[in-house]
């Protein structure tokens, strides 16, 4: 294959992710150089626009995660550099990464999402837990999950079945940010559907179900080896396959979503996807979810992540 392309892969930053972004910007590489492609990792730092503007890549492709990274605030700033980026827009990340947000728009456009509440720090501080919860529980009886409202990696998140609990797993989420978000746990099985873009139009890849031996996909359980079952596709009937695939490039399309996307997804016992929230920078290590769906696609990752250099370069 032709070298003549040549990518920039920012990974690392300072979120609470950065080791995970560094696993995958090494994935990312390794994958196209065997692809034949020029690409080479940096750190994201302070230096990041003195390193981007010297080298002028072809394609920047940002694997960072969570703040930073994935809150469209870099993609701002290569937007303002004129530079080819794998991956959606910032005012599309911007979009997707507030879970409130997104859950309102893709639950006008038909999706079901479930029942939620959300907090913020400071209203919690001015007007009192003690008067607030009394309140949430009313409306979302227990069992609930409880997660920060911007953040990924599960970090802060925590089922509550009894109503005591509550108030502490919320202020373990609000220690990962400045907003909670308290949910109507639905139960069924859990799986994250890739969508991909790579010049021909968004299309799903096989849905992955995850099956984690503790049987909360918590970080530990995501990115330790051997702590989760994966199936791929999915061990669901045909039919709630397709419209898992569906339903996610519709999500993909409502949000402006550009390159790449997953979404994750409780399927109830009647064959319902739920939808919870999707990522737009979704990890590429050798335990995340997406590179063993291209596989389960028949596909490889090299051809792939050429593929969709080569896309965004032409966008």
């Amino acid at each position: 294959m032709s070298t003549d392309l040549d990518v920039l892969v920012l990974a690392g930053g300072l979120s609470a992710e950065r080791e995970v972004s560094l696993a995958s910007g090494r994935r990312v590489v390794a994958a196209l150089h065997e692809a034949g492609v020029q690409a080479a990792a940096v750190d994201a730092g302070a230096d990041l626009v003195d390193v981007v503007t010297r080298r002028r890549p072809d394609v920047v492709w940002p694997v960072l995660h969570g703040a930073g990274g994935e809150d469209g605030s870099l993609l701002q700033v290569l937007e303002l550099l004129g530079l080819p980026v794998v991956g959606s827009s910032a005012a599309a990340a911007r979009l997707a990464w507030d879970k409130t947000s997104t859950a309102a728009v893709v639950a006008r456009a038909g999706t079901c999402v479930p029942p939620s509440v959300t907090l913020t720090h400071g209203v919690l501080r001015d007007l009192g837990a003690d008067a607030l919860l009394p309140h949430v529980t009313r409306t979302l009886p227990v069992p609930v999950v409880v997660k920060p409202v911007h953040g990924g990696s599960s970090l802060g998140v925590g089922v509550v079945h009894d109503e005591a609990h509550l108030a502490r797993a919320m202020m373990a989420a609000l220690g990962h940010d400045s907003a909670c978000r308290v949910e109507r746990l639905v139960s069924g099985v859990e799986v994250a559907v890739g969508v991909v873009d790579d010049g021909s139009g968004p299309r799903a890849l096989p849905p992955v179900e995850i099956a984690p031996d503790s049987g909360s996909y918590d970080y530990e359980a995501r990115y330790t080896a051997g702590a989760t079952e994966f199936h791929s596709p999915a061990r669901l009937p045909d039919a709630v396959l397709d419209r898992l695939r569906a339903e996610s490039v519709a999500v993909h399309e409502t949000l402006g979503l550009s390159s790449i996307s997953r979404s994750d997804w409780i399927v109830s016992e009647d064959g319902t996807p739920w939808f919870l929230e999707v990522n737009t920078s979704p990890g590429l290590t050798g335990t995340s979810l997406l590179p063993q769906a291209v596989v389960a696609a028949g596909e490889t990752l090299p051809v792939l992540y050429r593929a969709l250099a080569v896309a965004a370069l032409r966008r």
